[in-house]
């Protein structure tokens, strides 16, 4: 069951592309999938951002600030929401929020975004595969590939939040802990490096076990991404999604069984 999980996004993507592969000038194929798939992207960030924000409001949070970038259209959305701010380094980022010390309020913030891979990018990705769509193609890669590309940002903080809550039952400083509550494992590397202190890490003992429980959260962080892939792939079969499979392939795969 666990190589299922693993091995099916990779056999999703791949039964997509191998009718894209099948044509001597791929040229045609790619520039109008690369089109689609950044013009997805300008589209998504946003409404990604948003979905945040709404997971924190609509489990009891509150919402100040939302950052998003003006070559994300920050400055159309920010007419519409009181929250949202053109100022950031990042494409979009939900830097003022508050949870009310609750762990599922904060764990709802971080993971609503990725309903959408769930109910639309996987069941689009598995709708494509056999299928020469590339202009679909490229937006299914945004949305359904999305838990993988926010491994080291959405997921780890997602996996932080768990860890640090189950070691909140064995730790005796489980508080110390809080500040590897990270989406961005670079940064979070980087701080645990040169200056743990202000992570709440003030001493060899607590630097070491905060580099284990990161590390740890990073392992819980790609297992989520995975479950909210297979979750798509439960929520396409709900939905009788699948894609167009060449007498040849289901001869073999008939053979198999």
């Amino acid at each position: 069951m666990i190589r299922r999980i693993v091995r099916q996004p990779m056999d999703d993507l791949l039964a997509c592309m191998e009718p894209l592969f099948r044509v001597r000038n791929p040229l045609p194929i790619f520039i109008p999938m690369l089109a689609t798939m950044i013009a997805t992207w300008i589209l998504y960030v946003p409404i990604h951002e948003l979905a945040h924000a709404y997971g924190c409001l609509w489990t009891g949070g509150e919402v100040t600030e939302l950052q998003i970038s003006a070559r994300y259209g920050g400055a159309f959305y920010a007419k519409y929401f009181d929250f949202i701010v053109t100022e950031s380094d990042y494409a979009g980022r939900l830097s003022g929020f508050d949870t009310h010390g609750s762990d599922w309020v904060y764990l709802a913030t971080v993971f609503l975004p990725f309903v959408m891979s769930v109910v639309f990018g996987v069941p689009l990705l598995k709708a494509l595969r056999g299928r020469r769509r590339p202009m679909l193609f490229g937006a299914a890669i945004v949305l359904g590939l999305a838990p993988f590309y926010n491994l080291t940002g959405d997921y780890l903080e997602m996996g932080s939040i768990m860890v640090t809550r189950v070691a909140t039952g064995s730790l005796a400083d489980p508080a110390a802990y809080a500040g590897i509550r990270s989406d961005d494992v670079f940064k979070l590397v980087t701080d645990i490096v040169t200056k743990p202190a202000e992570l709440g890490l003030d001493s060899p003992g607590k630097i070491a076990i905060g580099s284990v429980l990161s590390i740890i959260s990073m392992g819980v962080a790609l297992s989520l991404s995975f479950l909210t892939y297979w979750a798509g792939h439960l929520f396409s079969m709900v939905l009788g999604v699948r894609g167009h499979v060449r007498p040849e392939a289901k001869a073999i795969s008939d053979r198999k069984r």
